[in-house]
């Protein structure tokens, strides 16, 4: 992307603020507008957070990435429960775990394979991230179930103990990477750095600088997100979209730009390991941390709790993504061609969200 044209897709965010409070009926404009906006915003977080993993490795890069790129489905989740869109939120966690693994590695996998015979990445990191996103996926799967099987026995008494199950293991996973399994996720501390090894690492300004960089650009992000919150329902219904569709499909896409560019821009420079801790690590903190969380803040600002009750057909596709990304991270080491069966199988379920009916 050259600076011109960089700072041309910088520039639609203003617009798109503009526009969002003199002209609020330009839905489709204002919607455009904010995603281009988006796109360059997450180079900047996929930059910043290039460098702190040079710097920490690539483990501790990947959840930076995947934390500040979620704060995006965070923020979206939250403005859209404010206005009662729980259908939609619900929507956008499905389309936000789906996009990840399935999009967002099959596109890392593709780019990074394709002048490559074989890529290899951390098994036991890998592992450990595709069973969480497995355990993590049973936690909203099971209320979905229960609420068919035995309706009068559950309810959002449920859902909520559920959702600090899955909180509380989130925060424990926090323990397992940073702390006692460390040297697994490529945790490097500043403290054992050897002599001579300056050089090799960005200097303390330079992850001071990339850690402005992260703020400044979340910080963006959360402001052209809230611009997408009063755009996205009426574009979609202007386009003939149904709901889930949107929350699937566009707003996990908007809301996962972040992790899309610095995945693929990872797996092009060979850093696998940082490129599969973004994908599965942003989708296993979508599960265990911002559903817990807009299930926790739908108490305060929605006019209705929201409930972990997902339908069928998303029920069925995050147990096909999940078995999907286990079965091609299990050795250790990818090729461009599962790339594309990744790709396939998102394009295979897009295709099915398209055409649910209302």
């Amino acid at each position: 992307m050259t600076r011109v044209i960089r700072f041309a897709m910088l520039a639609c965010g203003p617009v798109a603020l503009l526009l969002h409070f003199w002209a609020p009926e330009r839905h489709l404009v204002i919607f455009a507008t904010a995603v281009l906006a988006l796109l360059p915003l997450a180079g900047y977080i996929g930059h910043a957070t290039e460098i702190l993993a040079e710097r920490y490795g690539g483990g501790i890069g990947g959840l930076l990435n995947a934390t500040f790129g979620n704060a995006a489905e965070l923020i979206i989740g939250a403005l859209a429960l404010r206005e009662g869109l729980i259908d939609l939120v619900k929507a956008s966690i499905t389309g936000s775990i789906l996009g990840n693994v399935l999009l967002v590695f099959g596109a890392a996998a593709l780019v990074g394979g394709y002048r490559r015979p074989v890529q290899r990445f951390n098994r036991t990191a890998a592992g450990v991230g595709t069973t969480m996103l497995l355990l993590s996926v049973v936690g909203l799967i099971v209320p979905a179930l229960l609420h068919r099987v035995a309706p009068a026995e559950s309810g959002l008494r449920l859902d909520t103990e559920i959702a600090v199950v899955l909180f509380i293991t989130y925060l424990l996973g926090l323990v397992f990477t940073l702390r006692t399994h460390k040297d697994a996720f490529g945790v490097v501390e500043a403290s054992g750095l050897e002599e001579g090894s300056a050089d090799a690492v960005p200097s303390g300004a330079s992850t001071r600088n990339a850690v402005l960089l992260l703020l400044a650009s979340t910080i963006a992000v959360a402001v052209v997100s809230e611009v997408l919150v009063g755009s996205v329902s009426a574009t979609a219904e202007q386009l003939g979209l149904t709901q889930i569709f949107v929350g699937v499909i566009v707003v996990a896409l908007v809301g996962n730009a972040a992790e899309h560019f610095s995945a693929v821009t990872m797996a092009a420079q060979d850093k696998m390991d940082t490129a599969i801790a973004i994908a599965v690590g942003s989708s296993t903190q979508i599960a265990l941390f911002v559903a817990p969380v807009l299930v926790f803040l739908s108490y305060l600002i929605a006019p209705t709790p929201m409930d972990l009750l997902f339908t069928p057909f998303e029920i069925a596709s995050l147990g096909v993504a999940v078995l999907s990304i286990s079965f091609i991270a299990h050795d250790g080491e990818t090729h461009w061609m599962e790339g594309v069966q990744l790709l396939a199988v998102y394009v295979i379920l897009a295709l099915g969200f398209f055409y649910l009916p209302h």
